[in-house]
């Protein structure tokens, strides 16, 4: 069964495929918890040639946390460029700045306009986040799921890739297209959830957290760290046990080494943590040269990027704007019709 219903009013050539659409917030560097989570996933499902894909800078998200313009501006430009060093390929994917379509907004509002508040309140990760900027807690923080469900569906998406966490805001949006299809007719298809095999990254200070730069930089690994950077922080992540029971630090240490060293290394320190005669120097040593041979490219590709400077970065960011903007364009046509707008 195919994986979306063909619909005349929604049927394009780049329909053919699958449509994947996902984002990332500019709120500083990209950490080994985006990477495991989500961006190397994306650069995955983009190679394999099956799926037509949208990848794009949150810049309007980013708006519901504390940060001064010109460190946004800069990070929008600094998240494209590491971005493309993990390897999202322009050639492949349509690479592009939320903002620099404002179809997003547009289409974000009239989804408020058929969202019930209740269904807004029950949304957990909206109380996660007020939790962290307590004196910021925004009417923007509170409806971003909306916009979030905008972005997917502006572009027809049908496929969500997200890990198991992530799966009540895939459901927003399906209810989104429902309320929206009842009201205005059949329009969108409800997208479906793409379940992947995300590690939960946790924090190195504080490992019964998840790994988040809202913490402070101590508590994440930065693909863009350094080694020395790198090896500092693994020197200070938590391995305390209790109760002979395998502490939650161990086991995000070792998760990590799976995902970035040798097998036959990881399987090593395995062992050893089983029988008790585990180094957690050792194992931190290990992990990261691991981590810190694994990134050396995207290290080199980064510089290279950023070095070139901010221009030629705008230059791919505003071709990947040219051909998301004429699907929004076509999408925002259809539905102001709908709605009676136009």
């Amino acid at each position: 069964m195919s994986l979306f219903k063909k619909s005349v009013k929604t049927q394009t050539k780049s329909m053919i495929k699958p449509i994947i659409v996902s984002g990332v917030q500019p709120t500083g560097n990209l950490h080994v918890g985006n990477y495991l989570g989500a961006v190397k996933n994306w650069v995955e499902l983009q190679n394999s040639g099956k799926y037509e894909m949208y990848i794009f800078i949150a810049d309007l998200h980013s708006l519901t946390s504390e940060m001064k313009a010109a460190d946004r501006r800069h990070q929008i430009l600094k998240t494209a460029a590491e971005l493309l060093a993990c390897g999202i390929d322009p050639k492949k994917t349509t690479f592009f700045i939320q903002s620099d379509i404002t179809s997003h907004t547009d289409l974000a509002w009239i989804f408020n306009c058929v969202t019930p508040i209740t269904e807004l309140e029950r949304m957990t990760q909206y109380k996660d986040k007020a939790t962290h900027q307590a004196k910021n807690i925004n009417a923007g923080l509170f409806t971003y799921p909306v916009l979030q469900a905008a972005d997917i569906l502006l572009y027809h998406g049908n496929v969500v890739p997200v890990g198991q966490d992530q799966i009540q805001h895939v459901e927003l949006t399906r209810d989104v297209t429902r309320w929206f299809n009842n009201k205005y007719g059949d329009y969108f298809e409800e997208p479906k959830a793409l379940l992947t095999n995300v590690p939960k990254v946790m924090s190195l200070l504080e490992p019964e957290k998840k790994m988040s730069k809202s913490y402070g930089q101590g508590h994440v690994l930065d693909l863009a760290d350094e080694p020395e950077i790198i090896e500092k922080k693994l020197r200070a992540a938590v391995t305390a046990t209790t109760g002979g029971v395998k502490a939650m630090g161990v086991a995000n240490l070792l998760m990590l080494l799976k995902h970035f060293g040798k097998e036959e290394t990881y399987k090593k320190f395995v062992t050893a943590e089983k029988d008790g005669s585990i180094r957690y120097g050792d194992l931190k040593a290990d992990l990261a040269k691991s981590i810190s041979e694994y990134f050396a490219n995207f290290r080199k590709r980064r510089n290279e990027l950023l070095n070139e400077g901010f221009d030629n970065l705008i230059d791919i960011m505003a071709t990947g704007k040219e051909k998301a903007k004429p699907v929004a364009a076509k999408t925002m046509e259809q539905v102001r019709k709908l709605v009676g707008i136009r």
